[in-house]
């Protein structure tokens, strides 16, 4: 949509922008397979800022000449994320990024550069930008085979940690996968690498936890695996996903003794470089700083039980229906057979990898929504194999035998349907 490049007409544009929020207000009605939270309601009280040009360029830990900034905001978002993966304020470093992928681009440098010989290991459900940062980065990569529930699998790391056992090994670990949510264990890659004589010094560990960063932390029946007590060297979190932040953005944190690798003075910014990117907003810095003050500790607590309780109900539902299903033990991410129909898909907007789609049980997901969903998906499912032509497809490979009820491996051969008509 071409801007009109004559005399302004604002009635015109107001219209365009009437019709354009409507369109989003549907859309948001129907967003079920996207890792994004839409409930940004809370953010509309921030809209006077949006009068200022905000550029947090630079290290967040350094003043610059630059006065319009939220720097003093941000360093309060990553003490707060510095306290909950359990690192002292003065053994780390951090900032806001422009989302996860800044955050692994940042945390495979600095492994590269303390490492500069060593080989990447990543499972073959990582997210792409994984793969495409080892080839921007030129870094020998090992793909690692993973398990049906898609964890990475700790057989086939440690065959390929032997095999370039003379080399350091810089390894992603993933904090909920993209498709299936699969949480990496920690304490078996770190295992792993013992197993295989690499000390510490000879290994770095970034873990992306893009997708479950404020999940995992906040389940009271899980131990707290993902800390950094533990031998990791960064950590990234995507804060428009769970957090729901109107703008893609996310953060990074890692040693501080780390960063000194990257470090550069700059002096027309009168700041140091050590992000990835220069210029930074500084509004993300605030919106990140509002929603975990007006959410708090006990705010998120509550997002996560219903979210986790929202994503039991549509697995529970889809299972009795007869559906082929899989729901990760740490995950908001329901993966069930792929619909046949494109525009079904579209209309709900699903992600969906080979003969699999998912449902990402955000915050925004209600009941309701989910319920309308199922109504549509079981009553379709009755007409697109209502003629024997077309059958349901097999998951067994891709979410295991247990969790696949086609016909060949299933006990129900007929779907239970409980919607009328």
């Amino acid at each position: 949509m071409e801007p009109n490049g004559e005399e302004p007409n604002y009635d015109h544009v107001t219209k365009i922008m009437t019709e354009f929020q409507q369109h989003l207000i549907e859309r948001a009605n129907h967003y079920l397979g996207y890792p994004a939270n839409h409930d940004c309601s809370h953010y509309v009280a921030l809209s006077p800022l949006l009068q200022f040009n905000l550029n947090n360029v630079g290290d967040a830990f350094k003043e610059s000449d630059h006065g319009l900034h939220s720097k003093k905001f941000e360093r309060g978002v990553l003490d707060w994320f510095a306290q909950l993966w359990e690192i002292e304020k003065d053994e780390y470093w951090g900032y806001v990024t422009n989302g996860g992928t800044e955050g692994n681009l940042h945390g495979l440098l600095l492994g590269r550069e303390l490492l500069p010989n060593g080989v990447l290991y990543a499972s073959k459900e990582t997210h792409y930008s994984i793969f495409k940062i080892a080839k921007m980065y030129r870094m020998d990569c090992e793909t690692i085979a993973t398990l049906a529930n898609g964890e990475m699998d700790y057989s086939d790391l440690g065959d390929k940690l032997l095999i370039n056992k003379n080399r350091p090994a810089i390894i992603n670990v993933n904090v909920g996968t993209t498709f299936k949510g699969a949480v990496d264990d920690l304490d078996l890659v770190i295992q792993s690498l013992e197993d295989c004589g690499f000390s510490e010094n000879r290994f770095y560990i970034h873990c992306d936890a893009a997708m479950s960063g404020l999940i995992v932390p906040f389940l009271s029946q899980v131990p707290k695996k993902y800390t950094f007590k533990k031998p990791i060297g960064s950590l990234s979190f995507s804060g428009h996903k769970f957090l729901g932040c109107p703008m893609p953005c996310g953060v990074q944190i890692t040693r501080k003794r780390y960063i000194g690798t990257l470090s550069k003075s700059i002096e027309y910014i009168a700041t140091l470089d050590t992000t990835i990117s220069g210029s930074r907003s500084g509004h993300l810095s605030i919106f990140l700083w509002y929603i975990l003050n007006i959410k708090g500790h006990k705010g998120l607590q509550q997002d996560v039980e219903k979210c986790i309780k929202n994503a039991r109900y549509l697995k529970y539902r889809l299972e009795e229906a007869g559906i082929s299903s899989m729901l990760n033990e740490m995950s908001i991410c329901v993966v069930f057979e792929r619909p046949p129909d494109q525009d079904f898909i579209h209309h709900w907007q699903l992600q969906y990898f080979k003969n699999m789609a998912h449902v990402v049980v955000m915050p925004h997901v209600t009941v309701e929504m989910l319920d309308n969903f199922l109504h549509d998906f079981i009553w379709k499912r009755k007409i697109w194999y209502r003629c024997g032509k077309l059958q349901p497809p097999c998951l067994a490979e891709d979410i295991g035998v247990s969790n696949c009820v086609c016909l060949v491996h299933g006990k129900k051969k007929e779907p239970l349907y409980h919607i009328n008509a």
